[in-house]
């Protein structure tokens, strides 16, 4: 299992040709009405079967289903019918799951969106599952499965101080819990080699960052490396003889490559894999063969560097197989000769298949939300278009279905930029994007300056810009769409979620002219109060926070000059704000600030609250609540716009 990166969980959050004539436009509006309406329910409900995995001995696969409208764990014994479901929560859905062994499956759920997972643990004899960290306002995760150790796994909790993970060694047997570091208060990630020896650190002191490594757990922590958080080595696994580490890193380039660290001298000793144009974010291997398989990036879609001929001789019949959809390998049992395998495109959520490696043969299990019929759904196409200072900006446009980007002209368009912000929107399904293609809205989303996966030079030209040039690279591309005719000048939304919320409000007050009405989910409105209310165990990232975003002391001015509740007189457009009562990234007081000033100016304001909700809706009857009412927002105040 792949360590957590606290970091890049931090990061995640914070916060991805003129047609003419009547009878042209007739047959436009035609291409409109081919697209069958589908249900807001179809788009939003949980899957009929998805996360699928497989025990370590391969006899049994394991899945998540509804359970009374929640998402539960269920097995099946390969070859047979009978399905046995061990678990039967009610509140929540499960977060996530895995198998530490052949009889046992840990899975992680948390309390109303409050974030503060538990760990649970569920054998699959049908037994009543235990709760492994019932801690009242303790926050659990999961950070490595020591697959050759099959009743122990490596917890991380914040049980003794809130702003601190320290790692414990969970035994399964009996539940026993036992902290193997004390966290002075600046490791964000611990790491274990491949006998579950604790041997390396990294520490975050304001913004320089670490490396700490030990030869054993009887040695005392030495500090190998230090860097800037702007550059890095962030490692993702030992070597197969324990000696070094693989990992990711972007010291001495722009974008980030694999390659081997020498712990001995603190040093790359050996780059693996870089790709010129993109960031390389990860890497995976065979634990049985104890070889690299492959290298992860992204380009305007997912793709893969192999370094083993088996692994890509593997995935070339599978895709051969599964021909017309993109690919990923989700699970392997201990052997490595039983896969599960997961297709998707942009227009569908695929379907799960076991790949017998042996045999050479791939059976079916399930689609994953078969009531989605591709053919209604529209195009997912990459894009770019040039900033107003000249950066290369790539992005997505969605159309309705019946249209290509020459004949998509006048079309009314929802702007959706992605939450984080410095996290990215991907080629794929997304049941947003496609439900407003559904509604016959072109979808533009883009990967503003600051958006991973492009460089470090990219990222940085995002510090300290939110609400100017990060803005001004959104809305640079809703005037592309209008100046290529694509969009209806009037008839335009901008909606998005966390920091696309934020974007959201603040597209409404520096473009007040620019579109008719504004979705806001989840986002901040007021940057002083939203600094003082993140969660304890951000405060570690909070120098560096400053620097990426701002100081709220040594940045006042501009912390009023990029805050949006403080220019609500600018907003002329209405406002329809969704918000989760639990959040504990972006408190509801961002929210209610936004209303109530909103209110004062008398400007159009909806406003929905889930008291059993954080930082997005997670109960399916919530997204249908959420999305219905979005549905008739948008509508309502497009309407009335004239061509």
């Amino acid at each position: 299992m792949k360590l957590l990166n606290y970091f890049f969980m931090f990061a995640l959050f914070i916060f991805g040709f003129l047609i003419i004539g009547c009878k042209d436009k007739q047959n436009d509006e035609a291409q409109i009405m081919k697209a069958k309406q589908i249900p807001v329910e179809d788009f939003f409900k949980n899957p009929e079967k998805t996360s699928y995995k497989i025990s370590p001995d391969g006899k049994f696969y394991s899945y998540l289903a509804p359970f009374e409208n929640r998402l539960n764990i269920h097995i099946q014994e390969r070859g047979k019918n009978e399905v046995k479901r061990i678990t039967s929560e009610t509140d929540r859905d499960i977060a996530g799951y895995f198998w530490p062994n052949n009889e046992q499956i840990l899975y992680l759920k948390d309390k109303g969106g409050d974030e503060n997972y538990k760990v649970y643990l569920a054998n699959i004899n049908g037994d009543e599952p235990k709760c492994m960290t019932d801690f009242d306002g303790v926050r659990s995760m999961i950070i490595e499965d020591l697959p050759e150790i099959p009743n122990e796994v490596i917890i991380a909790m914040n049980k003794r101080n809130p702003q601190f993970f320290d790692p414990y060694r969970l035994y399964l047997d009996n539940g026993k819990l036992v902290m193997l570091a004390e966290n002075p208060g600046n490791i964000q990630g611990w790491f274990f080699d491949h006998e579950g020896k604790l041997r390396v650190a990294t520490q975050l002191d304001g913004t320089n960052t670490s490396i700490l490594y030990r030869e054993t757990e009887k040695e005392q922590w030495k500090t190998i490396i230090t860097t800037d958080f702007k550059e890095s080595f962030e490692p993702q696994f030992f070597t197969f003889d324990n000696k070094n580490l693989i990992g990711a890193s972007n010291i001495g380039r722009d974008k980030s490559a694999i390659v081997e660290f020498d712990l001995a001298t603190g040093k790359e000793s050996k780059l693996l894999y870089e790709n010129k144009d993109y960031d390389v974010s990860g890497v995976s291997f065979s634990q049985k063969r104890k070889v690299l398989t492959a290298a992860h990036f992204t380009s305007w879609k997912s793709e893969l560097y192999f370094f083993d001929k088996e692994a890509k001789a593997d995935y070339e019949f599978i895709q051969k197989e599964l021909a017309g959809y993109e690919i990923a390998v989700t699970g392997k049992n201990k052997e490595e000769d039983i896969f599960i395998v997961r297709t998707y495109s942009d227009k569908s959520l695929g379907a799960y298949y076991i790949f017998d490696r042996k045999n050479k043969t791939i059976e079916k299990i399930t689609d994953v939300s078969p009531w989605i019929d591709e053919k209604e759904m529209g195009n997912q196409i990459p894009i770019e278009y040039k900033s107003r200072d000249g950066l290369t900006i790539n992005g997505y446009l969605t159309l309705p279905k019946g249209y290509t980007q020459e004949t998509a002209k006048n079309l009314s368009v929802v702007v959706n930029p992605h939450g984080g912000p410095w996290a990215r929107d991907s080629w794929g399904f997304n049941p947003e994007v496609q439900f407003l293609a559904n509604r016959g809205y072109a979808v533009l989303q883009m990967n503003f300056r600051g958006s991973t996966g492009y460089g470090r030079k990219f990222w940085e030209m995002s510090f300290k810009k939110w609400g100017q040039e990060m803005q001004d690279d959104i809305t640079d591309g809703t005037k592309w769409l209008i100046e290529k005719g694509i969009a209806n000048p009037k008839k335009i939304v901008i909606y998005g979620g966390s920091y696309g919320g934020y974007a959201t409000l603040t597209g409404l007050v520096k473009e007040p002219d620019l579109y008719a009405a504004g979705v806001d989910y989840v986002g901040v409105s007021n940057m002083f109060t939203f600094m003082k209310t993140i969660p304890p165990y951000w405060k570690p990232f909070m120098e560096m926070m400053y620097e990426m975003a701002g100081d709220p002391v040594k940045d006042s001015i501009l912390f009023t000059e990029i805050s949006p509740v403080f220019h609500v007189d600018k907003i002329k457009s209405p406002l329809f704000i969704a918000q989760g009562a639990n959040d504990p990234r972006v408190n509801k007081d961002e929210s209610d600030q936004m209303v109530e000033a909103m209110k004062k100016r008398g400007v159009d304001v909806e406003y929905l609250v889930k008291d059993n909700e954080g930082h997005g809706f997670h109960n399916e009857e919530n997204r249908f609540e959420f999305y219905k009412a979005m549905e008739r927002f948008i509508s309502k105040h497009l309407a009335d716009k004239t061509e």
